[in-house]
């Protein structure tokens, strides 16, 4: 098991205190890794650190803002000079929002592109390329090399209605991943591997909207439809990303890059019949 093992790595979760990223950094914690919590808001990301530190984890807590390259290099170095070096880069940015959803065809004629060009940049730039270059550069310096894991999605194996910037940047992002893990292992960085997983269906802020009633709580038409195209029958729980990510991370799997990994209950495996 030690293969599993993050004793002695140090890894930065960007998006750490989301509602994903705050499992994920509980998983890789609980896997031996010392953390660097970094997200938007900073009194989330210092608040889930010291809650680590008082488990026993080495965690500090940093704000972040993926979107902006200057302010995220600058949290680049006081992570550097807190830890030393960095072996593993989780980039869990990302989300939609209620304008870049089309709910028919009528509706995407006046989608606002602004908002559309929001997701996209959100997810893609913010969620993979921005911290891949400017961690990525640091982490390529590693006698060891190292573990970067962005966050997919199941529209980007096959786009889901309604969610048209969501699934173009998704995509995206799967795309990136693969590129970005040829190019590093032919370009002189054979140890930096880059990989994804695709979570299915949880339920979050971003896409409660469209899966339950807000006034009843109920499922709504689209989440049953959901469910009944999940073989497991049920939605994720935040907790089941994190054995996935462990494996990512850490020498276990030292062969493995440019994959993107469904964790979604079966969904991407179903016909439908």
């Amino acid at each position: 098991m030690q293969l599993f093992s993050l004793e002695g790595k140090n890894a930065v979760v960007l998006g750490g205190a989301g509602i994903l990223g705050t499992s994920i950094t509980k998983g890789i914690a609980a896997a031996g890794a010392s953390v660097a919590v970094a997200d938007i808001s900073e009194e989330r990301s210092v608040r889930l650190a010291s809650e680590l530190k008082a488990g026993g984890t080495n965690a500090r807590g940093y704000v972040a803002n993926a979107m902006d390259e200057l302010a995220l290099q600058e949290t680049c170095d006081k992570i550097y000079a807190d830890f030393g070096h960095v072996d593993i880069l989780i980039n869990a940015v990302g989300g939609n929002r209620a304008d870049a959803t089309c709910m028919d065809a009528d509706t995407f004629f006046t989608t606002p592109a602004s908002a559309l060009q929001s997701v996209v940049n959100l997810n893609l730039f913010g969620g993979a390329i921005l911290p891949s270059q400017i961690f990525g550069r640091r982490m390529s310096s590693n006698s060891n090399g190292g573990s970067i894991i962005n966050i997919s999605s199941m529209c980007a194996f096959r786009p889901l209605t309604r969610v048209v910037g969501y699934s173009a940047a998704k995509a995206a992002v799967s795309n990136f991943t693969q590129w970005l893990a040829v190019c590093l292992a032919q370009g002189g960085y054979p140890n930096v591997r880059v990989n994804a997983i695709a979570p299915g269906f949880f339920l979050t802020e971003q896409n409660r909207f469209l899966l339950t009633d807000k006034d009843t709580g109920e499922l709504t038409a689209r989440g049953h439809s959901i469910l009944s195209h999940t073989p497991m029958a049920r939605f994720g729980e935040p907790e089941d990303l994190n054995g996935t990510v462990v494996w990512l991370a850490s020498d276990a799997s030292r062969f493995v890059t440019g994959i993107v990994v469904p964790i979604d209950g079966g969904f991407s495996a179903f016909s439908g019949v």
